[in-house]
């Protein structure tokens, strides 16, 4: 592939072109609906008028993945850093405010950049975010360039330097730690197999760092950060006992992955005990204004997707501030924002996902979670009309739902108590909308 480079709104001094154009897919999809259910009494009305459909049951019993958290990236080198009421923005989960508990932060390759996005860290561990750090780079002195392809320029770690790239990871971990920053996890490589613009590993690099030096590093350990969730390179870290048992957590960017590569059945045999996160992606792209709806209600969908049909534990948008991101360069909470908060504020860390029918109805996307006895119900409408949901909460006495909803004129805005009976309750989701339920 070539480099993904056309320049994104609102560039920074010195900020790299990000990816809006895979050059190998072009555009990036927006990701395609399921199929709608088979049930009779499902299909949309001619009249396209809200309709009843068989109530999802949500059983908090039936358990899946443990939720980590929802958040985004900061990198104040490239775009500058998110100002003191930005950060309680971002991480704090008041009214106004996006609810984040995940920050990810760079990993600079020289020391006398390690401080840069301290203040931000310090402040999102302060307000209960957890803290992870991915590299672009090693230092200068520890890479050579080669030949790749039609690339001549191609810069990898020196062989002869992968113990002293492993330092160098746990120096940047120690200083944090000096500075107020306890890192949760740090990455081998940011997106290793799509490198044209900083340090490339092969798979086997990527395996052999893995086996021989990852176990010293003094903090969890991500890997590998494939750009479009390549299994093909992260198949050889499952395949290889030594090298798996260096890794807690293994991260993927979803830049274009279809729906159909989020399942990841060979994690599912050999990734038992370490966790799975979605470090980094923007979408549906990084040309449009995050406010445009409803085409940021596919915020919605993706996380969704990404949360049922991927397994993810953790969810990280790309710039937390930027044009296409979740907080405007105002700083205030933008509708693809909106659309995160959906699950970042009410699906804490630690929550877990249970088991619901995903599609219950064409174009409507439901997840649900608990923590401790609160039930959280997401649900995303993408059809044009309002549509009429039921839902029936096993194992509850919940005896109502709050609620919060996000369509073209309203976001995050509560709604009227919803009266829970018989463990039942009916919904009435707008057109083009997500709406959160809660046990109250």
């Amino acid at each position: 592939m070539t480099s993904h480079r056309n320049t994104s709104p609102l560039p920074g001094p010195g900020s790299p072109r990000r990816r809006s154009v895979l050059a190998a897919m072009g555009a990036l999809p927006v990701l395609a609906a399921a199929p709608p259910a088979a049930a009779a009494g499902r299909a949309e009305s001619a009249a396209g008028t809200a309709e009843a459909a068989a109530a999802v049951t949500v059983n908090p019993l039936a358990a899946r993945q443990t939720i980590r958290g929802f958040g985004g990236m900061t990198h104040a080198a490239w775009i500058g850093d998110l100002t003191a009421a930005q950060r309680d923005t971002a991480f704090g989960n008041g009214e106004g405010q996006l609810g984040f508990s995940v920050l990810r932060i760079p990993v600079p390759e020289n020391q006398a950049d390690w401080n840069r996005d301290v203040a931000t860290a310090r402040r999102a561990i302060e307000l209960g975010a957890t803290v992870i750090a991915s590299p672009w780079n090693p230092p200068a002195h520890m890479t050579e360039t080669f030949v790749r392809g039609s690339q001549t320029n191609a810069k990898r770690l020196r062989y002869d330097s992968y113990g002293a790239y492993a330092q160098h990871l746990n120096d940047f971990t120690r200083h944090l730690g000096n500075n107020g920053v306890s890192l949760y996890a740090i990455s081998v490589q940011n997106e290793p197999d799509y490198a044209h613009d900083w340090t490339w590993w092969t798979s086997g690099e990527m395996v052999r760092f893995l086996r021989e030096n990852a176990g010293s590093l003094s903090t969890r350990v991500i890997a590998p950060e494939s750009f479009q969730y390549v299994k093909s390179f992260s198949d050889p870290i499952l395949n290889d006992s030594q090298a798996l048992a260096n890794v807690d957590i293994l991260g993927a960017h979803l830049y274009g992955t279809p729906p159909q590569n989020l399942p990841y059945p060979l994690f599912q045999q050999r990734g038992g005990g370490k966790e799975l996160w979605m470090t980094e992606v923007y979408h549906p792209n990084s040309s449009d204004s995050a406010d445009l709806w409803p085409q940021a209600l596919d915020v919605g969908e993706h996380m969704h997707r990404a949360l049922v049909d991927g397994g993810f534990q953790a969810y990280v948008w790309w710039y937390i501030r930027r044009g296409y991101g979740p907080m405007r360069e105002d700083g205030r909470i933008s509708k693809r924002g909106a659309c995160m908060a959906h699950f970042s504020k009410y699906v804490r860390p630690g929550h877990v996902r249970i088991d619901t029918p995903a599609n219950p109805q064409s174009d409507l996307y439901v997840s649900a979670y608990t923590g401790g006895s609160q039930v959280v119900i997401v649900a995303v409408n993408k059809r044009a009309s309002t549509v009429s949901q039921s839902f029936t909460l096993e194992n509850s006495n919940a005896s109502g739902m709050s609620s919060w909803v996000t369509d073209a004129g309203r976001t995050l805005a509560s709604q009227a108590r919803i009266p829970v009976s018989n463990r039942t309750f009916t919904a009435q989701l707008p057109a083009r909308s997500v709406t959160t339920f809660v046990t109250a």
